[in-house]
């Protein structure tokens, strides 16, 4: 590779006595999996700046499995994630690191996911962030949905009408009531990403994790597992 490139780190595991594993998410390049030899010795200059959330110039060298970072620097201070909004924005680490196929450039992901923790960073309430990014995520996998037209009729999708929605063909009309049903007005919002209601979040992430499911399979996310945890010490 050649030149620096704007990153940020999604996770990083011990390797060694010395050295960290990272799984990168970088704009020209996509999910990178790196070594960084040496970034755990106490006088690394490396070691305090491979952090999540704090975006990064990075250099690596190599063309095998997993390059070997060169260089890291700061490019500013890390996105502030407090309290319970950390849990949201390891989620939205989380599932890049899942889905992305490596080496696989996603220049415009890159921005929705800086515009995330952005959002994050600043929300009291993290669902409607996260359920933008979602939607922006399932469009760069190539998710093509029409979420304003009846995949039956090709009418426009009305306010008051229920639709339930098929696996690869979309909404269709229908009288019954279940998981896979949406009103006209909750999919306008899905389609627009503009949350005015909780109705509309919650719809919204229920589509959400229905699409997402066949990209994340069955292994749980460790993110949603801490966050449990949490409310049950909190007594939540």
């Amino acid at each position: 590779m050649e030149g620096l490139q704007r990153c940020f780190v999604l996770h990083s595991r011990p390797y060694s006595e010395t050295s960290l594993i990272l799984d990168v998410f970088s704009e020209d390049s996509g999910r990178v999996t790196l070594l960084a030899k040496g970034a755990r010795r106490k006088r690394s200059n490396l070691k305090g700046a491979l952090q999540p959330f704090t975006p990064l110039f990075m250099k690596w060298s190599g063309r095998g499995s997993m390059p070997v970072l060169t260089q890291a620097e700061p490019i500013s201070i890390g996105l502030p994630m407090r309290s319970y909004i950390l849990y949201s924005a390891m989620y939205v680490n989380e599932i890049l690191a899942r889905v992305l196929e490596p080496n696989t450039p996603y220049p415009v992901l890159f921005l929705d996911y800086l515009n995330a923790l952005r959002e994050l960073a600043q929300a009291d309430n993290p669902e409607p962030a996260l359920r933008r990014f979602e939607l922006a995520l399932l469009y760069h996998l190539g998710y093509g949905i029409d979420f304003l037209h009846c995949a039956g009729s090709g009418l426009p999708v009305e306010d008051e009408m229920t639709y339930t929605y098929r696996e690869q063909r979309g909404f269709i009309a229908s009288m019954v009531q279940g998981q896979l049903s949406f009103t006209g007005r909750q999919l306008k919002a899905i389609a627009a990403r503009h949350f005015e209601s909780p109705d509309q979040l919650r719809a919204a992430k229920r589509f959400t994790r229905i699409a997402l499911k066949p990209y994340l399979g069955g292994k749980p996310l460790k993110s949603r597992e801490l966050f449990t945890l949490r409310g049950r010490s909190s007594g939540k």
